[in-house]
């Protein structure tokens, strides 16, 4: 591994998360249940893990189990700045914003270059954008 891949706690709804990402980047998600992880501290088809794989965009989550923290992340961005054509970006940032919320839409800035910010439907905050060709 490279770089740092965020792992994600979802409040019991982990399987539809990863669909939903790998719906949005590509990607192959890879789930294991409690009862796969022989683990008894939930219920047996919730998430212990799970991997978006084999896409631009990697992730790791599982669900929480009962008295667990879950996802909640405030101050942080995750960034997609300049990872993938322009086209690209603005397709995920369509995607990211079905059923969330548009903070500041992907379009041309005074710096020239196109950024936006959404916060998806489970609470994650994304900075999309890039710089302009030439």
């Amino acid at each position: 591994m490279t770089a740092p891949i965020l792992y994600l706690t979802f409040p019991g709804n982990a399987r539809q998360a990863l669909q939903f990402y790998a719906r949005v980047f590509g990607g192959e998600p890879r789930l294991f249940t409690y009862a796969e992880f022989s683990r008894t501290d939930g219920p047996p088809d919730a998430i212990a893990h799970g991997v978006l794989a084999g896409g631009p965009v990697a992730l790791f989550g599982s669900d929480a189990a009962p008295g667990e923290d879950s996802v909640r992340i405030e101050g942080a961005m995750l960034s997609l700045l300049g990872t993938a054509a322009p086209e690209t970006l603005h397709r995920w940032f369509d995607a990211l914003a079905d059923g969330g919320r548009v903070l500041d839409p992907l379009a041309p800035k005074p710096w020239g270059a196109s950024d936006g910010q959404v916060v998806d439907r489970y609470g994650l905050r994304w900075l999309i954008g890039y710089e302009p060709a030439g």
